[in-house]
């Protein structure tokens, strides 16, 4: 692999964490091992890593895109990756409220409860 796949797994482990990425990795076959590598290289080697914007900034942007989207299972892990990235429960509280006015009420609510489950998996 090269320098930008480096660069992005190293990134998706700092913003993840080495359990979750390991885990990803031992259920990547030959089927889903290219879509794995895309991710890397390109959303976490490439845009992950532009230094125009900071981390924590790029994970409220995907809070609010991944609630917006209805993707639980995203958003679950970008609520945990903005903890990594200095978010507070307050800070993603926020978040998800602007969600709520702006998408809606079920999609907020949703959200809350996504949230809920994934900041107990950080306490823990």
């Amino acid at each position: 692999m090269g320098e930008r796949y480096e660069i992005g797994m190293k990134v998706r482990r700092e913003v993840n964490g080495d359990d979750v990425i390991d885990r990803i990795e031992a259920n990547t076959d030959d089927f889903s091992r290219p879509m794995q590598d895309l991710v890397t290289e390109y959303c976490w080697g490439e845009v992950w890593s532009r230094p125009d914007l900071d981390r924590r900034s790029r994970s409220i942007l995907n809070i609010g895109m991944l609630a917006a989207l209805n993707r639980p299972e995203a958003l679950a892990g970008h609520i945990r990756g903005g903890i990594s990235n200095g978010l507070s429960k307050a800070e993603i509280r926020e978040c998800l409220l602007q969600v709520a006015i702006y998408v809606g009420m079920p999609a907020g609510l949703a959200c809350f409860e996504v949230a809920r489950k994934a900041l107990a998996d950080v306490e823990d």
